[in-house]
């Protein structure tokens, strides 16, 4: 059994509460110790800036900036999908703790050894 965890998310203000929801299984995964993943990828690569989220708040959740950060301190990655990110012009020197800006090779070679994933 794999010790990764892949959370694929394409939504961010377009559904918020698929960008919380996915960002809470990934907070469960890594709390799971699992070595976790979250790729932004087209609508979710605007989570990568600092600040997008901050008024991002599903009733029942955790807002969603407190998602995010709490995922990234306990050792979470944030794969961003680099044409999404360029394509949407993005800034790069804007980025929150955690994200880094990747091709698909990355996810692929992360996922190389069999690791379970999530879609939102």
């Amino acid at each position: 059994m794999s010790g990764k965890f892949v959370v694929s998310l394409s939504c961010a203000k377009n559904d918020t509460d698929k960008a919380t929801v996915a960002f809470v299984i990934a907070n469960a995964a890594v709390a799971s110790d699992k070595e976790t993943v979250v790729f932004l990828s087209i609508e979710g690569t605007r989570l990568s800036q600092q600040g997008y989220a901050d008024d991002i708040h599903e009733e029942g959740f955790a807002p969603l900036k407190d998602l995010i950060a709490n995922f990234a301190a306990a050792g979470g990655t944030i794969y961003v999908c680099s044409p999404c990110f360029k394509k949407r012009g993005l800034d790069e020197d804007n980025l929150v703790p955690g994200a880094k800006i990747v091709g698909g090779a990355k996810l692929v070679e992360f996922m190389g050894d069999g690791a379970p994933s999530v879609s939102y």
